[in-house]
């Protein structure tokens, strides 16, 4: 039995020189949470202090993406700024409301509102 690489894509997007957008599509777990959390950082390392991650198509993520967000959380806040999510799929949602996370996190249902929320 062979199974089906995870579906992970990402694209960032600068809006301005403080804003980026990182948009994700399909599933961050162990296997695709190194490269979620490399490509976070360099857009934080990069001096972006407003970063909405738009998990729209996001699927399924587990607790070692939690983690890279918490992580990107943490850093984004020690430089002064903030980060917001996108997210309207129930599953994943769900995640944030078990783990209590969903007080952690800014969570937004629209892209527009979290760039809204980002530049404050």
């Amino acid at each position: 039995m062979s199974y089906l690489p995870p579906t992970f894509e990402l694209s960032v997007e600068e809006v301005d020189e403080q804003t980026a957008v990182v948009s994700v599509r399909g599933e961050i777990h162990l296997a695709t949470a190194p490269e979620f959390s490399e490509r976070l950082n360099d857009v934080i390392a990069e001096g972006r202090t407003a970063v909405v991650v738009d998990l729209t198509e996001v699927g399924f993520i587990d607790s070692t993406g939690l983690s890279v967000l918490l992580n990107a959380l943490r850093r984004i806040t020690r430089a002064g700024g903030s980060l917001t999510l996108v997210c309207t799929n129930p599953t994943v949602l769900r995640l944030f409301e078990v783990t209590k996370m969903d007080t952690t996190f800014t969570i937004v249902d629209s892209r527009d509102e979290a760039l809204a929320r980002a530049r404050g």
